[in-house]
Formats: C-alpha cells, sequence, structure tokens
C-alpha cells in the first residue's frame, strides 16, 4: 500500500512592493511523502515571487496551480495556465535535470527554476552549458541556510505573510521570519 500525500493549507498574504501587487491566497498543497518541509517551502516561495505574473502574464484571466509534486514528475511544481489551458509560467524546485527542463520549455511560455540545495552550484555547473540555449529559461538559486530557515513554519495549517521588496522576500508567521534573496544564475 502506498502512502499518501498530506495536504498542508496556506493562507498567505502578498504585498509585492516590487511589482505593485497586493493579494490573498487561500493554498492547498499536497506534500508527497519524500518531499521535505524545506522542498515544499520553497514551493510556497516560488508562488510569492511570481503570483504577480497572473495580472502581467494572463491579465487576471489565469490560474496558479499546484502540480502533484514528486508524484507526479512530468507536472510542473507549480504552473500558471490560461483559460485557454496553456502553461504560461511553468515552475520547478531543485535540481532538475537537462531534458525536462528542455521539455518544459517547449511546453510553456516561461520556465523558472529555484535551486535551493547546498549543492545548487555543484549541480548548475554540470549543467549549464547544456541548456545555456533555451531561451525561456531563467534559474534562480535560493541561499540554502535560508530555506533550512523555512522548515520551522511549515504547518497543516499556516498564516503566512509574504512581503517583497527590493528583490528580498520576507516571509513572517507566528513561528518568525526569513528573509530569501534569489540570485539570478544565468
Amino acid at each position: 500500500m502506498s502512502l499518501k500525500s498530506t495536504i498542508y493549507k496556506a493562507n498567505l498574504q502578498i504585498a509585492d512592493i516590487d511589482h505593485g501587487y497586493y493579494a490573498d491566497h487561500a493554498l492547498t498543497l499536497a506534500r508527497h511523502p519524500s518531499e521535505t518541509d524545506e522542498r515544499m517551502m520553497v514551493r510556497l516561495v516560488a508562488f510569492s515571487l511570481n503570483a504577480h505574473l497572473l495580472g502581467s502574464v494572463c491579465n487576471g484571466d489565469g490560474n496558479w496551480i499546484f502540480g502533484a509534486g514528486l508524484s507526479d514528475p512530468d507536472l510542473p511544481d507549480l504552473f500558471l495556465e490560461d483559460y485557454t489551458s496553456a502553461k504560461r509560467v511553468w515552475i520547478e524546485v531543485g535540481q532538475p535535470e537537462e531534458k525536462p527542463i528542455a521539455k518544459a520549455c517547449s511546453q510553456a511560455d516561461r520556465v523558472l527554476v529555484y535551486a535551493f540545495n547546498h549543492a545548487r552550484s555543484v549541480w548548475w555547473k554540470a549543467l549549464e552549458s547544456k541548456v545555456s540555449r533555451l531561451q525561456k529559461l531563467e534559474v534562480w538559486g535560493l541561499h540554502h541556510e535560508s530555506t533550512q530557515s523555512l522548515v520551522s513554519m511549515a504547518e497543516r495549517s499556516m498564516q503566512i505573510q509574504a512581503t517583497i521588496q527590493e528583490q528580498t522576500l520576507t516571509l513572517s508567521s507566528s513561528k518568525g521570519s526569513v528573509d530569501i534573496e534569489p540570485v539570478r544564475m544565468n
């Protein structure tokens, strides 16, 4: 018998000062049994950093959808889909291989990867020359110490405030706050 995903609920209040985006989101995240709290929280970080794209990419006519994560490797971790079912933004977290990244670039208008592991620079050094031709790809690095600090915020029911100012995301909850400064790797 296979283990089932654990459901997490997050009430996320976003104040994205950089992009003039202010909204509340009631999110449901399914955490696969083999997924860590850190990886799940990085998916929440990716959502927070890109939620404003709903307006600028889809003029508000679309949906952000959390994929099945580790349960279905053919789906992105998070994607923005317009009402024609086209994937406008495809987001992966972790350290995906070349083939899934290339496939994503063929299926979406824009592909973002958020690498957060302590070995992300080794991963990127091995992959960079293989994916440099992919014009739709943006690779972002998140500092391992910051993403590790997010683990303490992971609860089955979360109330989180996300503030984005000067390209820094601050996630705050009753458990504390963490600053995330994404660094463009490509």
